[in-house]
């Protein structure tokens, strides 16, 4: 009796060793369905055209995943060039690349493309108008994307990623909240704190479907709406912290870079599209917290 190989997806996750990236890693083994390759800098400089041009030489995929980010909101402004090469010159790259060898694009994107001034959750046809460095090079990488027009390519525009990998504002409020007796956190923020592991999943789930012929744009965060001071509050709460967060105005703690006061992003069209649940942000927190603890 002659056994028939279940056909496999091929996908190559770039920016590996990121939040995202680390966290579909994390949770590939619930879909056997994919097999997937994982790029990290050390094996491709994202700052390198011709190196990203050459690792496509002789492989293939039938998916690419491209999680790689310069994510450094503040020395982008003093490294503009460096942010360009990785957020703009090299997503353009890989949209060409993709739409030679027929892969399907899924690429990482943020809120900071827009001005943070709105009065509503942002959609997707909202105008960009980012207002750093940072923000301008995702922008440029968006547009890029949707000049050279791959089929079957998605744009995902986040916010506020955190997880039990790498550096973010729950790590940090964590070693903050265990040093210090008081801490002041900026409370004239808004935005929705988003899960990375709830993101990868997204990812992977909705993958299958992704069938259009010119790029499409999407927001996905978690659900409900938070500022740096609640989510400092709830990171405290869930931790068994004892430490006392001062609400501190966005003039009070100076950065090199402006941060959007407002960052909620409008998900209905993901959720409509792709008959998809999104958890609540601190149900979500509970759980990488708990994650944490674990790790320990």
């Amino acid at each position: 009796m002659t056994t028939v190989k279940a056909i496999m997806t091929k996908l190559l996750v770039t920016g590996a060793n990121g939040q995202v990236g680390s966290e579909i890693r994390e949770i590939s083994g619930i879909y056997p369905e994919y097999e997937i390759t994982y790029m990290d800098r050390s094996i491709v400089d994202m700052a390198d055209t011709k190196a990203i041009e050459r690792y496509f030489e002789d492989k293939t995929f039938d998916a690419l995943i491209n999680c790689a980010a310069y994510t450094a909101v503040d020395k982008a402004e003093s490294q503009p060039d460096l942010a360009d090469a990785i957020n703009s010159r090299a997503v353009e790259t890989l949209a060409k690349i993709a739409k030679a060898k027929k892969m399907s694009l899924i690429h990482i994107s943020t809120d900071y493309v827009f001005n943070g001034q709105n009065y509503r959750p942002y959609m997707e046809s909202d105008s960009t108008d980012p207002q750093g460095v940072y923000g301008r090079s995702k922008r440029d990488g968006e547009e890029a994307i949707v000049s050279v027009a791959p089929a079957n390519t998605i744009i995902i525009r986040t916010s506020w990623v955190y997880s039990s990998f790498g550096n973010n504002f729950l790590k940090t409020m964590l070693r903050l909240g265990n040093e210090k007796e008081r801490i002041g956190v900026i409370f004239d923020q808004v935005g929705t704190p988003t899960y990375a592991r709830d993101l990868a999943k997204m990812i992977l789930d909705i993958l299958p479907n992704i069938q259009n012929g010119h790029p499409e744009i999407y927001h996905y965060s978690n659900e409900g709406v938070a500022s740096w001071y609640d989510f400092a509050q709830a990171i405290f709460e869930l931790s068994g912290i004892q430490c006392q967060v001062n609400p501190i105005t966005t003039d009070q703690y100076p950065t090199p870079a402006t941060r959007p006061y407002y960052s909620l992003l409008n998900k209905n069209k993901i959720k409509q599209k792709y008959n998809i649940d999104i958890p609540y942000w601190k149900d979500s927190l509970e759980k990488c917290i708990a994650l944490l603890g674990e790790k320990e």
